[in-house]
C-alpha cells in the first residue's frame, strides 16, 4: 500500500507540473451507489455470487488542468459514505427466528481521469473522461440483527469486511460532464479491475476466487479558484 500511496504522490506531482493552460480548484458534492460483486464460498456448498448496491454520497476537492487545447485531466480527493439495509428475511419456514442486515461503507478516493472539453457554446464546454481512482477503506462492517420470537429481544452482532477484503482497491471510470462558467456536473462508472479478497485457503485450495468493487457516481461541483 505504501508503494502504492508514493506512486498516487508522484503522478499528481507530474501532472501539476504538465498544467500549461487554464487551472481551477473546486469542491464537489455527489451521490454514489458502490456496488460489491462477491464470490462467497460457504463450507460444504458451491461458491455463491453475491451482488450488493450500496446508497452514499461523496464530498471532495478537485484540481482541473487543462494541458494542451481541449486535452487535459481532472484530479480530486474524496470521502464516501455508504450503506445498504436489508428488511427482515426469515431463516427458515416459519417467521421466527429472522434476521437482517445493515452495511456501513467508509472510504477515501483519489480519482486521476484524462478528459477532453469541447467547446459547444460561450464558457459552455462538453467533457468527455477516463482514467484510474485508487480507493482506501476506512470502515466496512455489518451490522447483523437476529430475532428468534417475536417477544424475544433482538440480538445485535457486527463483522468487520475488512477482516477477509482488501483495503486497497482500485477502479477504472468512464465518464461525461458538462461545465459552465465556473460549475459543473460530472457522472460516470467505475470498474473494479484488481480482486478485492485476501487469500484465504481452505483444503489447500483459494476459497475465495473472484470479485470486484464497482461504482456509479454523479458529482456537481464549482471552481473555487480559476487561474
Amino acid at each position: 500500500m505504501k508503494k502504492s500511496i508514493l506512486f498516487a504522490i508522484l503522478l499528481c506531482n507530474t501532472l501539476l507540473a504538465m498544467a500549461e493552460n487554464r487551472q481551477f480548484i473546486g469542491l464537489q458534492l455527489g451521490f454514489t451507489q458502490p456496488i460489491t460483486r462477491l464470490n462467497e464460498p460457504v463450507q460444504g456448498q458451491e461458491t455463491v455470487f453475491n451482488s450488493t448496491t450500496y446508497n452514499g454520497f461523496k464530498v471532495g476537492l478537485v484540481y482541473d488542468a487543462t494541458i494542451v487545447k481541449g486535452f487535459g485531466y481532472s484530479i480530486g480527493i474524496n470521502y464516501t459514505f455508504a450503506q445498504n439495509h436489508n428488511k427482515w428475511e426469515k431463516k427458515g419456514d416459519y417467521e421466527y427466528p429472522r434476521k437482517k442486515t445493515q452495511s456501513f461503507y467508509h472510504q477515501l478516493e483519489i480519482p486521476v481521469d484524462w478528459q477532453y472539453k469541447f467547446t459547444i457554446a460561450k464558457d459552455t464546454w462538453l467533457i468527455l473522461y477516463t482514467g484510474p481512482t485508487l480507493q482506501f477503506g476506512l470502515s466496512f462492517r455489518d451490522n447483523i440483527y437476529n430475532q428468534n420470537a417475536s417477544n424475544e429481544t433482538i440480538t445485535k452482532d457486527s463483522q468487520n469486511k475488512y477482516d477477509n477484503l482488501k483495503v486497497l482497491n482500485v477502479t477504472w471510470g468512464l465518464g461525461a460532464g458538462l461545465q459552465y462558467q465556473r460549475y459543473f456536473v460530472r457522472g460516470g462508472y467505475d470498474f473494479g479491475i484488481v480482486n478485492p479478497y485476501k487469500e484465504q485457503m481452505f483444503a489447500g485450495h483459494d476459497i475465495y476466487t473472484r470479485g470486484r468493487f464497482d461504482q456509479w457516481q454523479i458529482k456537481l461541483g464549482i471552481y473555487l479558484w480559476d487561474k
